[in-house]
């Protein structure tokens, strides 16, 4: 049977509901996190709990939402996920107690994992089967410019209106990816083609449940990372030493660095496999954060910690997308993939309350020196994968 061709225009369309799927929900607390603190007395771990309890329900929803979109597409969830967006933005706006601002966040969760890459790249996986391998790279590059885009424009609108009011602008924001949301083709990919991945020889079953694991790992490690610098990237440039104003400017090259290495993968990257790529991207990790503990004194180094970051993350996220096409069954890439994301948004939602704790009683080094070690951890990971997928013995998961 012939292959589905993804069209321009739903990668396009796909591409911007990213761009503000992430920077109303996902960079939301980032943003407006000092303020909140300021205006509601509420602890620095309290608010960012919030944040925590959203990540918490996306791990719950993981396999669920997995599954649902194998069966439904991802036309049906995805929009769901912009209506839930704009309820929990406006229920954020009108919080007045810390249960109403954890109800808040409990919709923003299950929210974020309707419409953030995660549900795109299994609804991009539905509609092209392994042929989405590219599309998954090109919606990205809109999508990692959110917070560049977002942090100012909520630090304008909350200097204008509160942060209440800019939230509540949030919520039109999301209503917005409605329409961009129900343009997704309904069909499924006609491919009938597993996948490009070796054929394993009569009895080697186990090594494709190893690169499962490996790929559990590395996703849980920079989801944690990710949370953390999202919720606290300007905080810790603050805390080291520069201006509130140069912090945030700085936090929005953290955006320029993900696209612009997304932009490089989709330009040059063609012949590089997704567990290479994912070595390389986990390399530049453990550099970025041990520039960033010179921020405070040498500028250059606060500007390499944030775009290098940016570089290495943007390129993991392509590789969340992507490596599954070759290590799983593309007909069961929802299902499958969100069973092994689970562990990944359980300790992600653990993470901007553990980072909170770290920079009140140790500061602002002692997260970068966590966010290190993490760091090389992942990287050892991402070199066992590439070991193992160059065993030339792997098959593609088709378990449920």
């Amino acid at each position: 049977m012939a292959r589905r061709v993804i069209r321009r225009g739903t990668v396009l369309g796909l591409g911007l509901a990213q761009l503000v799927s992430w920077g109303t929900t996902y960079y939301l607390i980032g943003g407006f996190g000092p303020r909140i603190i300021a205006e509601t007395g509420w602890s620095h771990t309290l608010v960012h709990g919030g944040f925590s309890a959203a990540l918490l329900v996306m791990g719950l929803s993981s396999a669920w939402i997995g599954r649902l979109i194998d069966r439904r597409g991802g036309r049906f969830v995805m929009t769901a996920g912009s209506v839930l967006s704009a309820l929990g933005c406006i229920g954020l706006a009108l919080a007045r107690d810390p249960l109403s601002y954890y109800g808040a966040w409990l919709v923003l969760g299950l929210a974020m994992r309707c419409t953030l890459y995660d549900a795109a790249f299994a609804a991009l996986a539905r509609i092209g089967g392994a042929e989405a391998r590219r599309p998954m790279a090109q919606i990205t590059l809109l999508g990692g410019l959110a917070s560049t885009a977002f942090w100012p424009i909520g630090e304008q609108l909350a200097a204008a209106f509160g942060w209440r009011g800019a939230v509540f602008a949030y919520a039109g924001f999301a209503l917005l990816t409605i329409p961009l949301h129900l343009a997704l083709p309904a069909g499924r990919s006609g491919e009938r083609v597993r996948s490009a991945a070796p054929v394993p020889s009569p009895g080697t079953r186990r090594e494709p449940w190893i690169a499962g694991a490996l790929y559990a790992l590395i996703v849980t490690l920079t989801n944690a990372l990710n949370a953390g610098m999202s919720a606290h990237m300007i905080g810790i440039l603050a805390g080291l030493g520069l201006a509130a104003p140069v912090a945030v400017w700085i936090a929005t090259l953290r955006g320029i660095g993900q696209s612009g290495a997304r932009l490089a993968e989709v330009l040059f990257g063609g012949g590089l496999s997704p567990p290479a790529l994912t070595l390389a991207a986990s390399a530049v990790l453990p550099v970025c954060f041990l520039a960033g503990l010179w921020s405070g004194v040498v500028p250059a180094a606060a500007i390499a910690f944030a775009f290098l970051y940016g570089a290495g993350n943007g390129l993991l996220t392509i590789t969340r997308g992507t490596l599954p096409l070759v290590l799983f069954d593309p007909r069961r890439y929802g299902a499958i993939a969100g069973r092994l994301l689970v562990p990944g948004f359980l300790c992600s939602a653990a993470a901007p309350i553990a980072y909170a704790a770290v920079i009140e009683r140790l500061g602002e080094a002692a997260a970068l020196w966590l966010s290190a070690a993490l760091a090389v951890v992942t990287l050892a990971a991402a070199a066992a994968l590439c070991a193992t997928v160059r065993t030339g013995r792997t098959a593609p998961m088709s378990g449920p």
